[in-house]
This record gives structure tokens, C-alpha cells and sequence, in this order.
């Protein structure tokens, strides 16, 4: 049984009041924290690969690293809430 059908399904049965936002919320969180630990992977790559060439500015290079994990993780965050928010809807 493939996952979609589940999820129709369970879309679709009123005794679970299970709605489609329900599961849209569950897939929208979990896309979320998804695609923040590969932005920020991507961003730790990158530093790496930066101090590597240049070990002189890694102070810079690791300041701008954590500024910008922070953001990716902050605005993963709210997604992650607003899709919990959907399913508890």
C-alpha cells in the first residue's frame, strides 16, 4: 500500500477526524526540518571549504557561518510550528 493512499485515506475517514490540512501540516513540519538540516549542512560545508583556502579568515568565516545557521534555523522553526499548528487545528 503505497503512502498516498494511507494518507487519502486516512483523509478520508470521519471516525479519526482526520482532515487533508492535518496531513499537509505533518508533511509541511517535516519538510521543514528537512530542508533546514540540509541548509545547514550546505553552510558548514562551505565554511569548511572556505577555511581550507583561506585559514587566515576563519574567525570572520566562522562568525558569518553560526550568523547565518541561526537564521536558517529560525526560520525553520517557525515553519516547523506552523505546520504542528495545522495538525492540531
Amino acid at each position: 500500500m503505497s503512502l498516498m493512499t494511507i494518507l487519502l485515506q486516512a483523509a478520508t475517514d470521519q471516525a479519526a477526524n482526520f482532515s487533508m490540512s492535518h496531513a499537509g501540516g505533518a508533511i509541511g513540519a517535516g519538510l521543514a526540518a528537512i530542508g533546514a538540516g540540509i541548509g545547514i549542512g550546505q553552510i558548514g560545508r562551505g565554511a569548511v571549504e572556505s577555511i581550507a583556502r583561506q585559514p587566515e579568515a576563519i574567525n570572520d568565516i566562522r562568525a558569518n557561518m553560526i550568523l547565518t545557521a541561526a537564521f536558517v534555523e529560525g526560520v525553520a522553526l517557525f515553519a516547523v510550528i506552523a505546520g504542528i499548528l495545522a495538525v492540531l487545528k
